[in-house]
């Protein structure tokens, strides 16, 4: 019998295929604190964690029987992976499950940063009627950036595709007739953001892509383009963001992720055209179902072989 450690909430039908499965010994647990973490891993043979849980070297070193650990959902920020591969443990993702919420989420935070949907509910609700206050934008016939081409980025393509919009892509990880077969036209990271009239990034946070869009970049984009970044906050340079904004070096953006979350500072306070949110890109009723479900799949088939043994 595998012992599991779910660390963070999910969905209910997830968890019942987990108890459910008859070698598996399911402890559900998803308030656990950073502290009680070393003591409730004693014993487990696999835990699951989301993006609140952190599993750290301290956490590692705890583990007496760990064989598996899995983060639902895409990135695995959030756990030292160099540090469990050396003590012989394996990692798993499931990257696929939450694609299609991030890319309505980047999508749906173009709409309202061209439309200036909050500043003009922010109105509405102060009871007045500034009709002409909000004059905003199309999407269709714009150029999208796509940074990085991985799931989310080219579920973002295909939308931008459907709704009209010219779209170029950036990722030095993808061959360029892959891209082109994805109805995207290949560029630089340079020629991106000098010609997108909306930038949305699609990349993980390590050390070739930390404020990848720093200052110097943002410089470079169009007085009236927007940058939205539901990815990796470190991707982006807040605070260099929130100076180009000031300075009116681009026309908004809407972020889903920070550096530090929750943010130490709010950089963006009284601003009218950032749409703003608490990582909620893969917060779907759709997508936390079917991260459940993968990892669900994940643990019955790691632990399947010693169960028939």
């Amino acid at each position: 019998m595998a012992k599991v450690l779910v660390c963070d909430a999910m969905s209910t039908g997830p968890l019942k295929t987990i108890s459910d499965c008859p070698y598996l010994e399911m402890t559900y647990n998803p308030e656990v604190s950073a502290d009680e973490l070393p003591a409730a891993v004693k014993g487990m043979h696999a835990m699951v964690v989301r993006s609140r849980t952190k599993v750290t070297k301290p956490v590692i070193d705890a583990f007496d029987a760990m064989q598996l650990i899995i983060r639902g959902g895409v990135g695995v920020d959030n756990i030292d992976v160099a540090y469990a591969h050396e003590k012989g443990i394996e990692v798993r993702n499931t990257p696929a499950a939450s694609s299609v919420s991030v890319a309505e989420l980047a999508i749906a935070m173009m709409f309202s940063l061209a439309r200036k949907l909050v500043p003009a509910t922010n109105s509405m609700l102060a009871g007045a009627w500034e009709k002409k206050a909000f004059k905003g934008s199309e999407l269709w016939q714009k150029t999208l950036g796509v940074v990085g081409l991985g799931r989310i980025g080219r579920e973002v393509a295909r939308r931008g595709e459907a709704l009209g919009m010219k779209v170029i892509g950036y990722d030095p990880f993808v061959k360029a007739e892959q891209v082109t077969e994805a109805h995207v036209e290949p560029a630089t990271l340079d020629e991106l953001i000098a010609r997108a009239d909306f930038i949305t990034l699609h990349v993980p946070c390590d050390e070739t892509t930390h404020h990848l869009i720093n200052a110097a970049r943002l410089a470079q984009m169009k007085k009236s383009a927007y940058l939205v970044d539901c990815a990796r906050g470190g991707v982006l340079d807040e605070r260099a963001l929130a100076e180009a904004l000031k300075a009116g070096l681009l026309a908004g953006a809407g972020l889903d992720v920070y550096e530090k979350e929750p943010p130490a500072e709010n950089l963006f306070a009284g601003m009218q055209n950032v749409v703003l949110a608490p990582h909620i890109g893969a917060q779907t009723a759709e997508g936390q179902e079917r991260v459940g479900d993968e990892v669900a799949v994940i643990l019955k088939d790691y632990f399947a072989a010693s169960a028939r043994a």
